[in-house]
């Protein structure tokens, strides 16, 4: 049995058609879709992002979306104005430039510019973000596990039983996750961490392209214990590299 795996897709909507086009050439509009989070944010069109999420889940599409660090960001602000999070190290708020929140509220129409301040947005995402996009976010799984592989969007802590893993590390954690060379009891596929290309390490999968940053949205195929990335000119198969130091 194929799977399919579309990673950090940040707010971009053509990209994610064009993934789409690829799994149903591949394996047919059939064939199972796990996304590993981090819809929205940093692109032109993370409203575009959601309503097709959205979409293709209610057209009977076998798809599992998954919750990312930013997802969960945009949900608490949607909840209650929240616009912090303890777990970024630099203190940045979700609207600060580099987060991508202010991208995110200008795709539902909102004039996003962060001198209105905090509840100024908030109150204009209550009325500009449908329902529907709050229900799936609120609805989010924080992992899926098939046959031998874990899909998850940061990571997992190493040592810790999956039903022991609290949410935190699941969405944000980095360095002792990514530098974790033994093997997991499942290849783990994973994003949050950007990379220049998709990322074979043995024991896991980095599937976050950087499509947030301008770079292509990687899309792979997991087939009898082998992983392809789709391109536009089909399949290639990616072996593990070579261990160095996880990007920053």
């Amino acid at each position: 049995m194929t799977i399919y795996a579309i990673g950090d897709i940040h707010g971009q909507r053509a990209l994610l058609d064009i993934a789409l086009a690829r799994i149903d050439r591949d394996g047919g509009a059939a064939a199972e879709l796990i996304c590993i989070g981090d819809y929205i944010d940093r692109g032109p069109d993370s409203r575009g992002v959601l309503d097709v999420l959205i979409e293709e889940t209610a057209g009977g599409r076998k798809l599992t979306c998954l919750t990312g660090n930013h997802d969960r960001m945009f949900r608490n602000f949607l909840h209650d104005g929240t616009v912090s999070d303890a777990n970024i190290k630099s203190g940045l708020l979700w609207t600060h430039d580099r987060l991508g929140g202010l991208e995110t509220l200008a795709s539902y129409g909102i004039d996003a510019v962060e001198s209105r301040g905090a509840e100024a947005l908030w109150n204009d995402a209550r009325e500009a973000v449908p329902q529907s996009h709050l229900e799936f976010l609120n609805a989010l799984p924080l992992y899926a596990e098939r046959d031998g592989l874990l899909f998850v969007h940061a990571g997992i802590r190493p040592g810790v039983a999956l039903e022991d893993q609290v949410e935190s590390d699941l969405i944000w954690i980095r360095d002792d996750f990514l530098l974790h060379r033994r093997a997991f009891d499942w290849l783990v596929v994973h994003g949050h961490t950007a990379v220049d290309t998709a990322d074979h390490r043995g024991n896991r999968v980095n599937l976050d392209g950087g499509a947030g940053y301008g770079r292509p949205l990687r899309v792979a195929a997991f087939e009898d214990g082998a992983v392809f990335e789709l391109t536009d000119s089909g399949r290639t198969r990616l072996t593990p590299g070579t261990w160095g130091d996880p990007p920053r």
